[in-house]
């Protein structure tokens, strides 16, 4: 039995130890987090307001997950390692390059057992591709068209009204929402990534978008009813269910209670009268060591979908929409459709197509065995993944490809 301190309880935190109590391998012991409601979703652990109170004390746990805000990462996570505890860290590892290099040396000098969480990764659809382009099927990689479809409502809930709008107070888009992907395509080459180039902006959440008429808040909008955005739609339809993206407005999941929380909580503003500087789309171009290349498009205004992926070998090619490949065979002329079936929808609520549950009973086997076999991700290679994104940010922002640092020659 895995023992476990929760550090952050928010909806990361509680869905990743949720997931290790469901396999019956694992108890939380211990909860850090500066709501008491949070600490109360874990009958029977230790709570602690603020997680330095658990770290001033003996070890209380094998292991703990670090699923504080972005910014809060880095401290909690050194110091749980120079204390030995294994560590279970939600992506982004911190928001500056020096804090992700801190956090990767705390890492490796403890010798934890150590996993970002990079979801992607464990899916079974990512283990089917991965499988196949590794069989060889497709002859050599030699290029990707990789799309996160970030989904409408979803970006007007996290990207816009959320925690995520404004990179002064979380980070950058790339950093924060689609680490996962640049990670995901370094996995499923086995290859670095080189230069990068970048497109993008901040295009329609903007409040020269707004409409004539809108008001402040949707509960008092006239024109809210013919708005894509519109709060109302998105959560009331949710009332009465404690999960993700309700769980972050409220406690109280009541249909009143939503209605106090979009009266007078962030989630309920116009969302062309908000604080938000985020870009709602980007493309990146990359090259990899070798020569290979991969376009990733990232943008909010599709449906909330899987990924969806196109990849281009010397022998065939694979097209991939987070449901089923296609793969087809140059030689023979056919093609051959593998059905994955995730377990749950692209999103925090259904698991990231099981990513999640995955993800967490690879942590609890390496920490019960001190093998990190099924652990997907070095240290190294997740510092190589974000060091991606500031490469692909500065290039956005500067207009000229950017060589990113510490990649292969």
């Amino acid at each position: 039995m895995v023992t476990l301190a929760v550090i952050g309880a928010g909806s990361r935190g509680t869905a990743y130890a949720r997931h290790a109590v469901a396999t019956g391998r694992a108890r939380v012991v211990a909860v850090a987090d500066p709501l008491a409601g949070r600490r109360g979703r874990f009958p029977g652990a230790e709570q602690y307001a603020d997680w330095r109170e658990l770290a001033a004390l003996p070890r209380r746990a094998d292991a703990v997950i670090v699923a504080t805000q972005d910014r809060d990462h880095v401290e909690p996570a050194v110091r749980f390692a120079e204390l030995g505890y294994d560590i279970l860290l939600e992506k982004p590892m911190a928001v500056s390059e020096d804090d992700c290099r801190a956090v990767v040396a705390a890492a490796e000098r403890s010798e934890a057992v150590f996993a970002v969480c990079h979801v992607l990764r464990y899916t079974p659809y990512t283990r089917a591709l991965k499988a196949l382009v590794d069989s060889g099927r497709i002859g050599e990689i030699v290029s990707i068209q990789h799309l996160e479809p970030v989904g409408w409502w979803h970006q007007a809930h996290s990207y816009v009204r959320g925690n995520w709008r404004r990179t002064d107070e979380s980070t950058f888009m790339l950093l924060a929402k689609s680490c996962h992907d640049l990670d995901w395509l370094v996995h499923l080459t086995g290859r670095q990534v080189t230069r990068v180039s970048s497109f993008g902006g901040l295009h329609h959440f903007r409040p020269e978008h707004r409409p004539a008429g809108a008001a402040e808040r949707c509960l008092d909008c006239t024109v809210e009813p013919e708005c894509p955005y519109s709060a109302k739609r998105i959560y009331l339809p949710l009332a009465g269910r404690a999960e993700w993206p309700l769980s972050v407005l409220t406690d109280d999941v009541s249909e009143a209670g939503v209605l106090e929380a979009l009266r007078t909580g962030p989630y309920g503003r116009c969302v062309y009268a908000c604080d938000n500087d985020v870009v709602d789309h980007q493309v990146v171009n990359m090259e990899f060591e070798g020569g290979s290349t991969a376009s990733f498009t990232m943008t909010a205004f599709t449906p909330a979908l899987h990924r969806q992926t196109r990849i281009f070998g010397t022998r065939g090619s694979i097209e991939g929409d987070g449901d089923r490949l296609t793969v087809f065979d140059f030689v023979t002329g056919r093609s051959e459709t593998v059905e994955t079936r995730p377990s749950g929808d692209p999103t925090a609520r259904g698991g990231h197509g099981g990513g999640d549950e995955a993800l967490v009973e690879a942590f609890l086997t390496a920490v019960a065995t001190r093998d990190r076999g099924p652990i997907l991700s070095s240290p190294a290679e997740s510092l190589h993944s974000h060091l991606i994104a500031w490469a692909a940010e500065r290039s956005r922002q500067q207009g000229e490809t950017v060589t990113v640092e510490g990649a292969l020659r």
